[in-house]
């Protein structure tokens, strides 16, 4: 059976399609500001969907469901042939009058996200759900383009991805692009209620925090070499959780939306990460993941975050961050992403009697509250650039991902500055280039060694250096 995106879902994240998009080089960027475009009343926005997995099916329908009926779909993009044609059948059931995908507009391959950009006018949107090593060329293109841009988390995966997608934030504002980037819990009105609460001193000064995603794998994790497929980057493409290359791993992934939540909270990145982790009953298991990661944060202030990330079956649940002032503890999110259930407690005991403040419910959908915030700046003709926010937000992650897997403590800076560059060469991705990352001799692929390479699975910085 298809995957079907339904409107009234609670999380588009319920659907890890493993979405793929297209990408050649990045586009010359010079021009001058997109003019004020989409006032009230006028036209209607344009969205083309660039990976068209379980995110990108899920964000369409947010964006779809925007009020007003401004957006539109007209272009559909990924490198798998049968994956525009599910999102298209499964929006066309929602949203048959606000859907104007004509088979000549769908496109198929590593540069089919140029051509779907290529149907849109200044001022639309282009909505990128493919795995994050594609964001940065086409982000690039989406600026020369002089589209407006959504899209998913996370958007880089280690330092010199980060520093190019800070760059091009800085040349999206010169050219006047709003950009939203996927990290909707700051969306969230109950979330943004605590957040006020806690500025306003509720639970005294801010101490520590800690937070755990453990859970069952979502996806197919029993990747067994000799896998008898011919093109080794389109397998990696469309099991992208499990190379560092094209997705950051599971942690990078997984995390981020907590790793942000308790920034946000605390109102700066931190400074520091010392991490470890480990895999186990690894079995026909072939990837560049640890099973579990325990990270310790350190915010300028000497206040801790300490997280747990673990992905095994028959293990004990548990997903949440929360927060101990001196005043009290506190709920940033306590079961998922939505509803948020947000409280804040007298003292360090976490229990009913204790409460002296709880989110209203039922929430606003934070998935659909980004939306609304991103196409009524552009309406408005408003300032709007998340992109800054989304790479340090991504960067704080995978430097937690990168202390784990090296057995090593680094800085937000040094890492920010690092030389191992791991999507080196995605720009020049073609329909049927050699992958990024190259099984070996026995079919499986390098993985992280804690203590033995300087990086996260080589000591070399170019693989011609291994």
């Amino acid at each position: 059976m298809p995957r079907v995106f339904r409107s009234g879902r609670t999380s588009r994240r319920e659907f890890f399609g493993t979405a793929a998009g297209g990408i050649a080089g990045a586009a010359a960027l010079a021009g001058a500001p997109l003019p004020r475009v989409h006032a009230a009343g006028s036209d209607e926005i344009r969205v083309a969907v660039v990976g068209c997995g379980g995110r990108g099916g899920g964000a369409a329908v947010d964006a779809l469901s925007v009020p007003g009926g401004e957006t539109r779909v007209v272009a559909l993009a990924d490198v798998f042939a049968d994956r525009p044609q599910i999102v298209k059948r499964s929006l066309a059931e929602q949203f048959s009058d606000r859907l104007d995908v004509p088979d000549e507009r769908i496109f198929v391959g590593f540069e089919a996200y140029k051509q779907a950009l290529d149907c849109l006018r200044t001022g639309d949107i282009a909505l990128f759900a493919t795995p994050p090593a594609f964001r940065a060329p086409m982000f690039a293109y989406a600026i020369e383009k002089g589209v407006h841009v959504f899209m998913e988390k996370p958007i880089s995966v280690d330092g010199p991805s980060t520093r190019r997608m800070l760059e091009l934030a800085r040349r999206a504002d010169e050219k006047g692009v709003k950009v939203a980037v996927g990290l909707m819990c700051r969306h969230c009105d109950r979330r943004r209620e605590l957040f006020q609460r806690l500025r306003d001193g509720e639970a005294g000064e801010l101490i520590a925090y800690r937070g755990y995603r453990h859970q069952d794998p979502t996806h197919n994790l029993d990747l067994a070499p000799g896998r008898g497929e011919a093109d080794e980057l389109l397998w990696q493409v469309k099991r992208f959780h499990n190379f560092l290359w094209a997705s950051g791993g599971i942690f990078s992934d997984y995390c981020v939306h907590h790793i942000d939540e308790v920034s946000w909270m605390h109102g700066s990145w931190p400074v520091k990460a010392e991490g470890s982790g480990g895999r186990h009953y690894r079995g026909r298991i072939d990837d560049q993941n640890f099973d579990n990661y325990a990270v310790e944060y350190t915010f300028a202030d000497g206040a801790k975050f300490f997280y747990s990330s673990r992905v095994m079956k028959g293990c004990d649940k548990k997903f949440g961050v929360f927060g101990h002032g001196s005043k009290g503890a506190f709920t940033i999110s306590g079961s998922g992403h939505s509803p948020a259930k947000s409280t804040i407690y007298q003292g360090q005991r976490t229990e009913k009697e204790g409460i002296v403040w709880a989110a209203e419910q039922p929430e606003p959908n934070p998935y659909r509250r980004e939306w609304e915030h991103f196409v009524a700046a552009i309406i408005a003709g408003d300032a709007y650039n998340e992109a800054v926010r989304g790479a340090e937000a991504s960067l704080a992650t995978a430097m937690g991902r990168y202390a784990a897997h090296t057995g090593r403590a680094i800085t937000f800076d040094d890492y920010l500055n690092s030389p191992d560059d791991l999507t080196a060469g995605v720009d020049a991705l073609v329909d049927g280039s050699p992958s990024i990352l190259v099984a070996g001799p026995d079919g499986t692929y390098p993985v992280p060694n804690p203590g033995r390479y300087k990086f996260e699975y080589r000591n070399a910085v170019t693989p011609e250096q291994s």
